[in-house]
């Protein structure tokens, strides 16, 4: 409370003492005989008019579309591209040493964000060939910039995204039929392609797991067999996950692995 009547004093201070100043420059300039300056307002309508040109309704649309897209880019970049994998793979790697912050959070999602742009290359360089520069010489339109942009994400997401998925996702939308898989709208490509992700990375993290748990079932039955209750045996295997995982070299079998999972 008190933080909020001193902010309001301020204000209000502020206020005055702009106004005072206003006050006294008009004063001066009364005493000099000074001609007031004139301040002119912009002319503003309110109305309606009629327009027999379309592309003066359509240009309004593509631009409020342009910036849609514009704040869903994130969204995109998560969901439709392998950085889903990647993220989760690097979480679960992180969690099964026990290592808790280290890495911090920032630097696996850096990791994870260059590894997506490494993977993803081939495919910007194609929408880059087939619809970025045809469009920047504008000889393609908008409609066909879109769908040449779009197929070779498609392409991708076909690649890596499993048929029991797509064919569940397919069946809920009742699409009774596609000529073939490249058919399938991005609206029903985009769920499936993002729950094959799930499921793959959750896969990897089990493989993950299974090396560092040997290590603590080990750790916890030598201390067992020691009488050391009182230990915790996570703290005791901490330090020789992480020497198995340096000497087995492991963030490049890791990584390596991440790569090689995707088509």
């Amino acid at each position: 409370m008190a933080g909020n009547r001193t902010t309001r004093s301020r204000l209000l201070l502020g206020i005055s003492l702009c106004l005072m100043a206003g006050f006294l420059m008009v004063k001066a300039q009364e005493a000099q005989g000074a001609p007031m300056p004139e301040i002119k307002l912009p002319d503003i309508t309110i109305g309606s008019a009629k327009t027999t040109d379309p592309d003066s309704m359509i240009l309004p649309f593509q631009m409020l579309l342009l910036m849609t897209l514009l704040s869903l880019a994130p969204y995109i970049l998560v969901m439709t591209t392998s950085f889903i994998r990647v993220t989760m793979v690097l979480s679960f790697l992180r969690t099964a040493m026990g290592t808790q912050q280290v890495p911090p959070t920032q630097v696996l999602m850096g990791l994870a964000l260059f590894i997506t742009f490494y993977i993803m290359a081939p495919v910007g360089q194609e929408i880059n060939e087939k619809a970025v520069k045809p469009f920047s010489k504008k000889e393609i339109s908008w409609n066909e910039f879109i769908d040449k942009a779009s197929t070779p994400l498609k392409k991708f997401m076909l690649r890596n995204c499993r048929d029991k998925d797509l064919v569940l996702f397919v069946k809920m939308a009742r699409i009774k039929k596609l000529k073939n898989k490249e058919a399938t709208p991005l609206w029903v490509l985009i769920p499936a392609f993002v729950l094959s992700e799930i499921k793959t990375s959750f896969e990897i993290g089990f493989l993950i797991y299974l090396p560092f748990l040997v290590v603590d079932m080990v750790v916890s039955c030598i201390l067992m067999a020691m009488g050391m209750f009182m230990l915790s045996p996570m703290s005791i295997s901490m330090p020789f996950k992480l020497l198995l995982f340096v000497l087995i070299d492991g963030w490049d079998l890791v990584v390596e692995g991440l790569l090689r999972s995707f088509k």
